[in-house]
C-alpha cells in the first residue's frame, strides 16, 4: 500500500513537471521575484559586492551553506578564472560564481 502511494505520488510529480516545467524551477518560498538559487560553499563567509567584480566594495557577507535567491547572471572580473557573477534580488549585490553552487539554469542579466 505504501509503495503504491509513493509510486503514484512520484508519477503525479513527474507528470506535473512534464506539463508545467516552469514549476520545477520556481524560486524558493518567499522569493517569487528570483529566477534561481545558489548555495554558498568553501570555508569562509561569502562576500557580497556592490557590482560584478572584486574591485567593487563589499556590501555584506553570507555564511557558508546558505541558500541565496538570485535574479540573473552576468560577466565580471575573474575569480580563479571564473568570470561569472550572480545578482542577488532587491539591490543586495553580486556574488562570484566561484564560491557558490548553482541549483538551476539562470538567465543572463
Amino acid at each position: 500500500m505504501i509503495r503504491r502511494t509513493l509510486r503514484n505520488g512520484l508519477v503525479a510529480a513527474l507528470a506535473a513537471v512534464a506539463l508545467f516545467p516552469a514549476a520545477a524551477v520556481a524560486a524558493p518560498a518567499g522569493h517569487s521575484h528570483a529566477w534561481g538559487s545558489v548555495t554558498t560553499r568553501h570555508y569562509t563567509r561569502l562576500n557580497v559586492r556592490s557590482g560584478p567584480g572584486t574591485g567593487y566594495r563589499i556590501v555584506g557577507t553570507r555564511p557558508v551553506g546558505r541558500v541565496l535567491p538570485i535574479v540573473c547572471k552576468t560577466r565580471g572580473s575573474g575569480v580563479f578564472g571564473n568570470h561569472r557573477w550572480y545578482k542577488l534580488p532587491h539591490h543586495e549585490g553580486y556574488v562570484s560564481a566561484h564560491y557558490v553552487r548553482n541549483h538551476s539554469a539562470v538567465r543572463w542579466c
